[in-house]
């Protein structure tokens, strides 16, 4: 495992931060300079989804479809269907919450070439409350068949996986985090869906007792928490599992033989996410202890981003909590 170059000030307390979803924008509107056969579609949430930047650059190949998520999702099938390569965006709470079944069965069913963004996912929504938070759309997106599902870690990445979204022939949903977020990764860090990254390895001499497997936003925290654990003399190494579906078998394979613990960390329910695809993977091919960072079977609520992370038991100190108690197993 090579690690990953990674931003020179990641341990800083200045690190700067962005909102994941303006990646997402940036992406979106090179992807459009580049394949003029690139259009997307929103229900009435531009500004928020960070679509605005595509809608004035290419007024004619943007699609406003209004409160009407179900159709979205059916009209982007049928402009695939006809060689275009739709995105459609909405809150990750309605799409693909509310329109899920019109994604399995218009797109993923007839395998068309449909690009769907949940934007605001996860609890970090904070002040909107449980309605509005989307910590069970992972589930819902990877148990469809043909669905790849990806969950970037910062703005960087996730314009990464937009531009590679815009080149593969198939349904990608795409979940992205609302609120500023750490740059950790750089222009030179490797993206490609399906592959995962080593973003943190001990220092030589210290072995490794636990492997910290995260995606999404809480990547962060995951290296955080393996910093504090070196300090405190154990091993930890993280992986940013920026797909979540396929998995990256061959980096988690290699991570639990030589760790012999696994803790995996996600702002999703700890079932039907990332979690659960590790355990699924490793309990047919290498059985490993495994702890499960995320939402334990709870709905969300309203408060401040770092309120609720820490309510809800995925903060730095939860992490490093999760990795000795797997470790001492």
């Amino acid at each position: 495992m090579n690690l990953a170059p990674l931003n020179p000030k990641l341990f800083d307390a200045d690190i700067e931060k962005t909102p994941i979803r303006m990646g997402f924008g940036q992406g979106l509107l090179q992807a459009g300079e580049e394949d003029h056969n690139v259009v997307a579609l929103c229900a009435d949430l531009t500004e928020s989804t960070q679509m605005h930047l595509f809608r004035d650059k290419f007024p004619k190949r943007f699609t406003q479809v209004g409160i009407s998520e179900q159709s979205m999702a059916s009209v982007a099938s049928g402009m695939a269907a006809m060689g275009r390569i739709p995105f459609f965006s909405s809150y990750a709470m309605f799409s693909p919450g509310r329109n899920w079944e019109q994604i399995r069965t218009t797109i993923a069913y007839n395998h068309v070439n449909a690009k769907i963004i949940g934007s605001h996912a996860g609890i970090s929504v904070g002040p909107d409350g449980g309605t509005h938070q989307a910590i069970e759309d992972m589930g819902l997106m990877r148990m469809v068949p043909r669905m790849i599902v990806i969950s970037p870690c910062d703005s960087i990445e996730a314009k990464k996986a937009t531009l590679a979204m815009a080149k593969y022939d198939g349904p990608v949903y795409m979940r992205l985090a609302r609120e500023a977020t750490p740059v950790i990764t750089t222009a030179e860090t490797p993206f490609e869906i399906g592959k995962a990254q080593l973003f943190f390895t001990p220092k030589e001499g210290l072995s490794v007792s636990v492997g910290i497997i995260a995606t999404g936003a809480l990547v962060y925290n995951a290296v955080l928490a393996a910093k504090k654990l070196e300090a405190e003399g154990v091993g930890a190494k993280v992986l940013n599992v920026a797909t979540v579906k396929p998995l990256d078998r061959e980096m988690i394979l290699a991570l639990a033989t030589e760790a012999g613990a696994i803790v995996t960390v996600e702002e999703h329910q700890q079932r039907g996410g990332l979690g659960s695809e590790v355990a699924e993977f490793l309990v047919r091919t290498l059985p490993t202890k495994q702890e499960f960072i995320g939402v334990d079977d709870q709905f969300g609520q309203t408060g401040t981003q770092d309120e609720l992370i820490k309510h809800y038991g995925m903060d730095v100190s939860a992490i490093i909590a999760a990795s000795k108690k797997v470790i001492a197993r």
